[in-house]
């Protein structure tokens, strides 16, 4: 959801978009004061977006492709509404203004939420940013449980993430791997513990799940704000810290992309301590670490198993169709894919870990 002009000027989602969106916006209630309605550059696999000009201050409307957490339009949308009210309160993501209802010209609905106005993330002078942006999600107040719908709130978040990654490591015979890529992951996933250690996050927080540099901007007065928000949940905050600083997530977007040392790495972990006040033994934080990144590598097999399948014609949940995306945007995510899933990468992240582990530890 950027806002940058090569961002909003480069491949564009169909222009048949403007219509049903505008007939939406104007059957809600919602269209008082907007001027134009710009579709934005097609760089997720789960929405498109576009720029909506208003008088009273500029909105981006979010229309769904799929649901990545397999809900159907209706609930999809109502999670997500929930992901932005909750985030926001933070001040460090978009606040949320309203909902499009399903229909038959916008099967899946949208959100509409705040235009941010900044740029992408820059790697590493940002991470003291994205460390803030993040510890003022993961210190938010944590409701009661039986108010924490709809968003996920699993008993034990440990045990929920170890059989999220079960499932999609189904995945990796049918990503045709070679045994030397796939024979490490596996021993990977079965050294990972049974119980997460003690420590600093092991309690659950509200946490993104998806806070790759990517999805953030900055605005002119040095605030990073996280801009995707579909997938947060009550879980463990050691999984958004590792999905903001692992090498397969600072290395996916086209515009924030970077190769972090293990201690710039290192200090972005320190800086988020001191923003949370957090303490303790950081086997917490490691653990979740290599769980978010199996889970990266699982997820890459799981789409490099599902995006030839045709277009799901009646939008019913989760869907990698190539058909959904950008041409251009398929072939970054298929590079990216491919990469990460190679002997190389996997070596590289492993080294990586070892290498952070004596630096946090010391």
């Amino acid at each position: 959801m950027p806002d940058t002009d090569s961002r909003r000027d480069t491949p564009r989602v169909p222009s048949t978009l403007c219509d049903p969106l505008a007939a939406a916006l104007a059957r809600t209630g919602l269209d008082a004061g907007i001027s134009a309605l710009r579709p934005m550059a097609d760089t997720g696999l789960a929405h498109h977006h576009l720029w909506l000009e208003r008088s009273g201050g500029d909105w981006v409307a979010r229309l769904p492709k799929q649901s990545q957490m397999r809900l159907d339009p209706a609930a999809n949308l109502a999670y997500q509404a929930a992901c932005f009210s909750r985030a926001s309160r933070g001040g460090h993501a978009p606040a949320l203004h309203g909902l499009l209802p399903p229909d038959p010209t916008l099967p899946r609905g949208g959100l509409l939420v705040d235009a941010i106005r900044g740029r992408p993330a820059r790697l590493p002078e940002d991470l003291p940013r994205l460390a803030e942006a993040l510890a003022s999600l993961h210190t938010l107040a944590v409701p009661a449980t039986e108010a924490r719908a709809p968003l996920l709130s699993p008993t034990d978040p440990w045990a929920a993430m170890r059989e999220e990654l079960d499932e999609q490591a189904r995945f990796l015979e049918q990503a045709g791997l070679p045994d030397a890529a796939r024979v490490p992951i596996e021993a990977e996933l079965a050294a990972l513990p049974r119980r997460l250690p003690p420590g600093p996050g092991a309690e659950p927080r509200l946490i993104s799940f998806d806070a790759h540099p990517g999805n953030f901007l900055v605005t002119e007065d040095g605030r990073a704000v996280l801009v995707d928000l579909e997938k947060c949940r009550y879980g463990l905050v050691g999984f958004d810290l590792a999905h903001a600083s692992l090498y397969t997530s600072t290395t996916w977007d086209l515009h924030s992309r970077a190769e972090l040392t293990p201690g710039e790495v290192a200090a972005f972990y320190h800086d988020w301590l001191a923003a949370t006040g957090l303490a303790g033994e950081v086997e917490t934080l490691l653990a979740c670490r290599r769980a978010m990144w199996l889970w990266s590598l699982t997820w890459c097999a799981k789409w490099r198993a599902s995006h030839r399948r045709a277009q799901d014609a009646q939008r019913r949940g989760e869907d990698w169709s190539a058909a959904l995306s950008d041409d251009a945007l398929i072939a970054h995510v298929r590079e990216r894919v491919d990469h990460y899933l190679s002997v190389a990468a996997i070596e590289h992240v492993r080294g990586e870990h070892r290498d952070l582990q004596r630096r946090l530890a010391s």
